[in-house]
């Protein structure tokens, strides 16, 4: 077993168990100490929760470190791998993630849900779906013994488009799911949230390695990081959900309700990339990373940005937390799927 998972930390293989943890930490604290989030509830700034805020650069700014945008003069080397990233990425992911929660939402759980919240359920959704995943992929990756390379490259791609992109993408989609968003919010949030963070770990990275060298920042300065990622990552959670324990009492059904239709996004977007790139004779070592990014999401900027569009206590913000707590179960299933089916890649590459 350790073999197995060998890569992956405690933390990470068992991300879902201190999500469950946190929440119920937080539903605790929230209903019995309810002077902690009414003292913390006073530090907003344009109904942005400053201390929440903070915890999450906390854990977004060593992501973008590890990116290493150089990688990108190598594009031109195999660059279908990229190809296929880049359109499930943005133009096939947010929609069937769009469809599949709003079948579920409004269709299939009709009579347990009330349209407002679907709505914001619906919002929560699209905004997980329109954030591929940055820090993750790599333990994916490894996981199913990917090309470490290219995964720097399709992850640093993927990251730039982020800025132009995404907020299109999730203005388009809640446009069309009535919920309205000023621009101005939309392109704050990712100045605060993406911008930021981004030109900081460029400059971090570029000082670092100057002064110490590439070694010394990828073994010992970003590992530095990794505990205090984590921390960002528990106290959040615990936070959030001293605001969000009332919905979770009053309707316990919800997290099951919002966990099927992201779990059954995760396994049609790995699959639609997985059979893609077996079609097109992409090597194994590349399809796998391809249909992991699809299938796994940057819930820190999702979480972030459901934070910053609708406050704390929206639904919209418990559907990002359910995307931690159902993501790594299942991306472990992912990585058994496709070490299984290595050999299937493999005779393709010896018929050529």
């Amino acid at each position: 077993m350790k073999k197995k998972y060998q890569g992956i930390s405690i933390f990470q293989k068992y991300l879902s168990i201190w999500v469950l943890i946190c929440m119920g930490v937080g539903i605790l604290i929230g209903n019995y100490l309810k002077f902690i989030p009414n003292f913390l509830a006073k530090f907003e700034y344009y109904s942005v929760s400053i201390p929440v805020a903070i915890l999450i650069w906390i854990m977004i700014y060593p992501m973008m470190m590890k990116i290493d945008f150089k990688s990108i003069m190598e594009i031109k080397d195999n660059p279908k791998g990229l190809y296929l990233t880049w359109i499930i990425n943005w133009l096939v992911k947010p929609f069937t993630m769009y469809i599949i929660a709003w079948l579920f939402f409004f269709v299939i759980f009709k009579s347990f849900l009330d349209v407002n919240i679907a709505t914001d359920y619906l919002a929560g959704a699209i905004l997980l779906g329109a954030a591929p995943c940055t820090a993750m992929v790599f333990v994916w990756s490894l996981l199913t013994k990917g090309n470490p390379s290219y995964t720097v490259v399709q992850v640093a791609t993927n990251d730039l488009i982020i800025l132009v992109a995404f907020i299109p993408i999730i203005k388009f989609l809640l446009g069309i799911s009535n919920v309205i968003v000023p621009w101005s919010t939309l392109l704050l949030s990712l100045f605060i949230f993406i911008v930021i963070p981004l030109l900081l770990g460029i400059i971090t990275r570029l000082y670092v390695v100057r002064r110490r060298g590439d070694e010394y920042f990828k073994n010992k300065f970003i590992k530095k990081f990794d505990h205090i990622t984590i921390i960002g990552l528990l106290f959040t959670l615990i936070l959030l959900f001293m605001f969000q324990g009332d919905k979770i009492i009053e309707n316990p059904l919800a997290i099951l309700m919002i966990s099927i239709p992201l779990i059954i996004q995760t396994f049609v977007i790995f699959g639609l990339t997985y059979i893609i790139a077996y079609k097109l004779k992409l090597k194994h070592e590349i399809a796998a990373p391809a249909g992991m990014i699809g299938a796994s999401n940057f819930f820190e900027l999702a979480v972030a940005m459901a934070i910053a569009l609708f406050g704390m206590n929206s639904p919209a913000v418990l559907v990002t937390i359910v995307g931690v707590l159902v993501e790594v179960p299942i991306m472990l299933m992912l990585v058994k799927i496709a070490n299984k089916t290595k050999y299937k890649f493999d005779i393709v590459q010896l018929e050529e």
